[in-house]
């Protein structure tokens, strides 16, 4: 009996041990998960765009004296036409992004790339040319800035990030969240493509299921288009809503990570830390109505055969209002 009862101490004492550690195990894990989750929610906490975009970096200098907004900011998006180990690249196409992240509205600006502007040093050219000469000058980062800073003087408004992207990076990046569909406001016929074996392909106008490399001639369409520059330029604008429909979707959370790894190759040069990128992310899938959200501007100017100083020849230019083209930009893009 004696011995059955020590068997039965040793027993219950080896089971209030396990069951010590379980609780150490428990605790520590405890303790763990309560420090990850509270760094994880300090971290979203900090990147709210109400709390993230404060105290916004501002590239050139313009002499309108606009007050900055929390949770606002003014993003350039420049397609380049650089290939892979180019030294630089034209601007294809120019979108003037102001963002409120608080009411959840885009305003988008189409700058045509053949605006004539002046460029220190040089005199008159396109601005399509300003943007590769300060590359092949001063380096891509360097130049894509300077390229910048010249629109927001040409603007009036002061301009807060950019990102530059190229034809191959954008292929990608429509292929790793499995294609898009694409509603085209007109038929589209593909003069100058960059694939030989899509000379003369036609879309009729409507909605198509594409992927990336349809949806990159298509964007870059721009002979067989009503208004050229500017037909191309509704072109970018629905390229642009079908992927954010296509991000938006729950079925593609598990795309994001392929979507993410194609941002390296997507992305040329840009002053956007990572953080930015998330936290703008989480507001526009916070709200996402997309075709309700996004309004978008286009200014026309009149195409002429002027002298550029950059290519000491005449050159088909496009000259803007500077007056009508700071007043837009002012009232849909500094609140």
């Amino acid at each position: 009996m004696t011995q059955i009862n020590e068997e039965s101490r040793v027993s219950n004492k080896k089971i209030r041990k396990r069951h010590r550690v379980l609780r150490y195990i428990l605790l520590t894990l405890a303790v763990l998960l309560i420090a990850a989750v509270g760094y994880g929610t300090y971290e979203y906490y900090n990147l709210q765009p109400q709390h993230h975009f404060i105290n916004l970096p501002s590239i050139g200098k313009t002499t309108s004296k606009i007050k900055e907004r929390t949770g606002t900011f003014n993003l350039l998006l420049i397609g380049s036409d650089a290939r892979p180990g180019d030294p630089a690249g034209h601007s294809d196409s120019l979108l003037l992004v102001h963002a409120n992240l608080d009411n959840h509205t885009y305003n988008i600006l189409s700058i045509p790339r053949d605006t004539r502007v002046y460029m220190p040093g040089v005199g008159y050219t396109k601005l399509t040319s300003v943007n590769y000469m300060d590359q092949l000058n001063h380096g891509i980062k360097q130049g894509t800035t300077e390229a910048v800073a010249a629109i927001s003087q040409l603007t009036g408004v002061p301009i807060n990030y950019f990102a530059e992207t190229n034809n191959w990076g954008f292929q990608d990046m429509v292929n790793s969240i499995g294609g898009i569909d694409m509603d085209l406001p007109f038929n589209v016929t593909l003069t100058h493509p960059w694939y030989p074996q899509d000379k003369n392909k036609t879309f009729t106008a409507g909605t198509h299921a594409l992927d990336g490399q349809m949806v990159n001639e298509i964007v870059h369409e721009r002979d067989s288009v009503p208004g050229t520059d500017y037909g191309r330029q509704q072109l970018q604008e629905a390229a642009l809503i079908g992927i954010a429909k296509k991000v938006g979707q729950p079925a593609n959370v598990t795309k994001l990570p392929s979507l993410l790894g194609s941002v390296s190759k997507y992305l040329i040069a840009t002053n956007m830390s990572q953080q930015d990128m998330i936290s703008a992310g989480l507001s526009v899938m916070s709200d996402l109505h997309l075709q309700q959200q996004i309004h978008y501007l286009q200014i026309k100017g009149t195409s002429e055969v002027l002298y550029d100083d950059m290519l000491k020849a005449n050159n088909d230019e496009v000259v803007l209002d500077p007056s009508q083209l700071q007043s837009l930009a002012k009232k849909y893009f500094t609140n």
